[in-house]
């Protein structure tokens, strides 16, 4: 009940005029693959705000199995230090939008990107009786670009969080680099498009064709 509250107050905002979200059904999933720094996050989990100003930043690796699954390779530290986990996501019916109901992962997507950068992720999840969801910056590079955090930012307000459930995470890389093998990956990103792009709303063309399913994923938190 509460994560059907949630989805119906997150679709009245995607219909307001001022969102701006990219329409991930015409995207290539490749273009989100490889590794990814989170870098800001906001959530409305009941722990968050007691323990987001000692939250590092996290790596995630994103790829897709031959079944076309979304494979999450994550690595985050926790109370015994760093902590690794892979999660595969299924791809809905509705063609954009990606789950795992088992683990409680209800809804994955893309808010919006400049399809190589940066990416701003909505995700909806239910644990027992805690219904909740986060807004998260992705960044390909440990520094944010700036429109990448005016996005995040604009996001996360527009979906009503407070200032209290925002918070830029620690720059303490440690975790997030034993996953990412940064200096190799980062010289080796042939599944990153070669051009630049910009971001673009709800319903408007993307900056070149593309043609997959909305990219959605998820990072247990």
């Amino acid at each position: 009940m509460k994560a059907a509250l949630l989805t119906a107050a997150f679709l009245a905002l995607v219909s307001m005029s001022w969102v701006q979200a990219v329409w991930l059904g015409r995207l290539d999933p490749k273009q989100l693959l490889g590794p990814w720094y989170i870098l800001a996050m906001a959530s409305r989990a009941k722990d968050f705000m007691v323990e987001k100003d000692t939250k590092n930043v996290e790596g995630v690796m994103v790829t897709l199995t031959p079944d076309d699954k979304l494979r999450v390779q994550s690595s985050r530290h926790g109370p015994d230090g760093c902590h690794q986990s892979t999660v595969e996501l299924l791809k809905r019916d509705s063609r954009w939008v990606y789950e795992n109901p088992s683990l409680g992962v209800l809804d994955y997507r893309v808010l919006g990107t400049n399809f190589k950068d940066y990416a701003v992720i909505f995700t909806q999840l239910e644990f027992g009786d805690e219904a909740f969801n986060t807004v998260e910056l992705y960044s390909r590079t440990e520094m944010a670009r700036p429109e990448a955090i005016q996005l995040f930012t604009k996001w996360s307000r527009g979906l009503g969080f407070r200032s209290q459930q925002q918070a830029q995470l620690q720059k303490d890389f440690t975790c997030a680099n034993k996953i990412l093998q940064v200096g190799h990956l980062f010289r080796h990103h042939s599944w990153l498009p070669g051009e630049q792009g910009e971001p673009v709303a709800l319903g408007e063309p993307s900056p070149k064709p593309v043609y997959s399913p909305w990219l959605c994923w998820w990072e247990g938190h």
